[in-house]
């Protein structure tokens, strides 16, 4: 049902007032929150290690709070991605911004050359590619292979028409092609990574736990030698002649973090670098998610307790160990 409506409003996105689609998405989220419809309990489970880690503990309507406010940050997502078609480039330069240590560095690193960065599920990444195409240089990036055909080609579009090439995860040769992007001067490749359940996924700890991330930004940015830089996203409240250009009450921040220097790993065994610099950036993501958890949209398993390692491939001994530990723990 949901892809239905989704579906939908992409294709009537031009007839749809946004505010009126907004509040309506608003809804929804808040109705799938109050009946713990969908990923709620995921959701739930993941942001309650986020704080647990954060601050030492947490309380149950502190967790329901913060659910409430990531599934309207979610939801959010969705409203603006169907009908970013509708919005002028003006509208989407003002709603989102780029700051963080890494921004400067990236913005000389494409003059000339490329970069790979490592993303999560946070905020709006199509917004995100939107004003990295716009502000620093083309995009190249890779989409999940979705069950449905007629979304996954709303959302193919919606990023193609926003500037971004994509690439889809399950086409050949994906990291020789992605290596082959960054050979080419002016053009940096995002990838979401904080989730592969895939059989070459790296186990790296976060929060106090393990989870399994995508190997791509280290794997790439160790076969090209080049700095791998991290992205974080999160909403902010807009004001002023910025809110009124953007014709919407919130916008997002691009926080850039890095370079990652790789070249204290280019001398490792091959899988023994691609799995240290997965467990940099991840440190580094790891902050920016616990300053803002509620735009972090997992609402899947990520976290070893979770995980059925049954339907896994590739497990390290060690870490099936300790997941068999973890469940014997939680029973």
């Amino acid at each position: 049902m949901l892809n239905t409506a989704l579906n939908l409003t992409f294709r009537y996105a031009s007839h749809i007032p946004e505010s009126l689609l907004r509040m309506v998405f608003r809804f929804v989220a808040t109705l799938a929150w109050l009946f713990h419809m969908g990923g709620i309990v995921q959701l739930e489970q993941n942001l309650r290690r986020v704080l647990v880690h954060r601050d030492g503990k947490t309380t149950r309507i502190a967790i329901r709070r913060l659910s409430l406010l990531a599934m309207r940050s979610y939801f959010a997502y969705f409203a603006e991605a169907m009908t970013v078609g509708a919005r002028t480039q003006e509208q989407l330069r003002a709603r989102i911004r780029g700051e963080g240590n890494g921004f400067e560095s990236i913005c000389q690193q494409c003059l000339q050359g490329s970069a790979p960065l490592a993303m999560g599920h946070q905020g709006n990444w199509d917004y995100a590619g939107f004003w990295a195409h716009d502000a620093i240089a083309p995009v190249t990036t890779v989409a999940e292979r979705l069950s449905n055909d007629e979304l996954l080609k709303s959302f193919v579009s919606i990023r193609e028409s926003l500037g971004m090439s994509i690439l889809l995860t399950d086409e050949n040769n994906l990291t020789e092609r992605l290596v082959a992007v960054l050979k080419q001067p002016h053009t940096i490749v995002p990838l979401l990574a904080d989730r592969d359940l895939g059989r070459h996924g790296e186990f790296v700890h976060a929060f106090g736990s393990i989870i399994r991330v995508a190997p791509g930004p280290a794997r790439i940015a160790l076969e090209r030698r080049l700095p791998l830089y991290v992205v974080n996203m999160h909403r902010e409240m807009l004001s002023g002649a910025r809110r009124n250009k953007a014709g919407a009450r919130f916008g997002y921040v691009c926080q850039i973090s890095g370079p990652i220097d790789i070249e204290p790993f280019v001398h490792m065994p091959k899988e023994q670098a691609i799995h240290d610099l997965s467990q940099r950036w991840v440190d580094i993501w790891a902050q920016g998610i616990a300053e803002h958890p509620e735009d972090w949209h997992m609402l899947q398993p990520i976290f070893l307790e979770d995980l059925d390692m049954s339907r896994l491939h590739d497990v390290p001994e060690n870490i099936r160990s300790m997941s068999v530990k973890s469940h014997r723990i939680h029973e």
